[in-house]
């Protein structure tokens, strides 16, 4: 019989007493002295780290991040690209060989190919994670952040601009050198200027927005955010939604051996519009600021510009959406969808984690309000015949809210098995949070957060956390370190005319299920 545990989000010292009346530090100091039982690992970490240690030729892992008692880190490659971010297992993530990684930068030229044509740095990249051999496989993307394998054993990859978009790769262990002849377009040449065909595609139908994170239905429905400060587009300019894809087509698991079979080709765009007013009630959805949380609608939106689209479309803001997964314990109808809001903890706006749980994720049809109050040419919404009104409906609640120590979430990983939530932060010395699932008590939050990772470069961040599929493995980029000391022929030094960042393997994890 499982114990409820009240939720905390941050970490008493081992060393200190909670005060006699204090309950939560209490709590906070049993999370931490039950470690091994909730999290796996023999204690967790306590203070921040506070001195930096820069890269510099043959460190260990240990050197680079600082991890709890009872894991333990080996560095698969020094050689990924520098700014390497999101990862994906291939081919599955039980027995994963490689990982198709992002790499978060422009698509400046960084050098030319024997012929003279120019060579942009790169923006896929595969390493195999028994060597370490580091592959680029596209190059022109801007940005590229986002990156997951389909339902249908593709990769999509996204890109963090105001424009991004999303491209689909097929068969990637295959590409090799492959440049984008321009963003926003399918057509790709190879490393001598020939054409490819039939390898990359540009999917349009899914729209433009800054992409991070996203998750994808076995049917081919897409989750995603726009990451977008509120005001920065403006005044009163509201901050990134909550988008859903919908295939026109719903995947129904036959092969996909050409792209142009993929769900992503076709669909509409929908809009996450939380109402202040239930499902049944007649003013279903009632929106505006302030609704923020709890059930909602979908809205249509224009793939052409889904930000503006949004706004205008009164879809809710956020503040900087980024990655976002599926909560794989999950069972019942639908999804449960987890994302980051970064915030700002400088502004005492510390982040948090919201899940969103979509019962019907592709609807049945469209419904139309027509109200020249709200929009003069009306609004248009996902539908769900089931539901009594009409509209397909979502409900989203925060589980993680952050505080002075864990603060602007920014990736996000479910371990399986366990069901915990590790919560990645984007600060200098980042750290990553491991969340307990909701117990039995009556919150619908976390039951408690403690710190099992640490970044000790100031200059450097952790990205692309995730997990293979039996929870006791895991893979993190330690990102944009300060890499004047990785002179020409040391083991961080530049390669193919592009500086590096380090991929780690942590190991150590001891996943159970928080209920036993």
């Amino acid at each position: 019989m499982k114990k409820p545990l009240i939720l905390t989000i941050s970490l008493t010292l081992p060393g200190i007493v909670a005060a006699a009346d204090d309950f939560g530090m209490k709590v906070q100091h049993h999370l931490a002295a039950h470690a091994n039982k909730y999290f796996g690992i023999i204690n967790p970490l306590d203070a921040p780290e506070s001195v930096t240690v820069p890269r510099v030729p043959l460190q260990s892992a240990l050197d680079l991040i600082n991890v709890a008692p009872g894991l333990d880190a080996r560095i698969v490659t020094r050689k990924s690209a520098q700014n390497s971010d999101m990862l994906a297992f291939w081919p599955n993530d039980s027995t994963p060989t490689h990982i198709v990684s992002c790499v978060e930068a422009d698509n400046a030229a960084v050098g030319t190919y024997p012929d003279g044509k120019p060579k942009l740095k790169p923006s896929i990249q595969t390493v195999n994670l028994i060597s370490g051999k580091v592959k680029t496989i596209l190059r022109g993307m801007t940005r590229c952040d986002g990156i997951r394998r389909t339902p249908w054993n593709t990769i999509v990859a996204t890109e963090e601009a105001d424009d991004g978009g999303l491209y689909e790769i097929l068969n990637p262990m295959t590409a090799s050198e492959l440049t984008l002849v321009a963003r926003g377009t399918s057509d790709t040449i190879d490393s001598t200027g020939h054409a490819v065909t039939g390898q990359v595609e540009y999917r349009g139908a899914v729209g433009k927005l800054a992409w991070e994170g996203l998750d994808i239905t076995h049917e081919g429905v897409v989750y995603y955010g726009d990451e977008e400060r509120p005001g920065s587009g403006g005044p009163d300019a509201d901050g990134g939604s909550l988008f859903k894809f919908v295939p026109a087509a719903l995947w129904d698991g036959t092969p996909v051996r050409r792209l142009d079979q993929s769900p992503l080709a076709a669909g509409n765009v929908y809009a996450f519009q939380a109402s202040c007013q239930s499902r049944t009630s007649s003013s279903f959805p009632q929106f505006g600021q302030g609704c923020e949380i709890g059930e909602g609608a979908w809205v249509k939106v224009d793939t052409a510009n889904l930000r503006a689209s949004a706004f205008a479309n009164s879809a809710t803001g956020f503040y900087r959406p980024e990655d976002g997964h599926f909560d794989p314990m999950y069972t019942d109808a639908g999804v449960k969808f987890c994302w980051t809001n970064t915030g700002n903890s400088g502004a005492q706006n510390y982040g948090e984690v919201v899940c969103l749980i979509d019962a019907n994720p592709a609807g049945s049809g469209e419904k139309t309000v027509n109200n020249p109050d709200v929009n003069a040419n009306g609004l248009t919404y996902l539908a769900d015949s089931t539901e009594s009104k009409g509209f397909a409906v979502a409900a989203a609640n925060r589980v993680v809210e952050g505080d002075t120590d864990l603060n602007q979430p920014d990736n996000l990983a479910f371990q399986p098995v366990t069901g915990n939530m590790y919560v990645i932060e984007d600060n200098p010395f980042g750290d990553i949070w491991a969340c307990l699932p909701d117990g039995e008590d009556r919150d619908v939050k976390t039951d408690g957060c403690v710190k099992v990772l640490s970044v000790r470069d100031s200059s450097a961040e952790p990205t692309g956390f995730a997990f293979t599929a039996d929870g006791k493995t895991a893979y993190v980029h330690v990102q944009h370190s300060n890499d004047m000391a990785c002179v020409a022929g040391s083991d961080c030094a530049p390669r193919d005319d592009y500086a590096t960042d380090d991929l780690i393997r942590i190991t150590g994890f001891k996943p159970r299920k928080y209920h036993e």
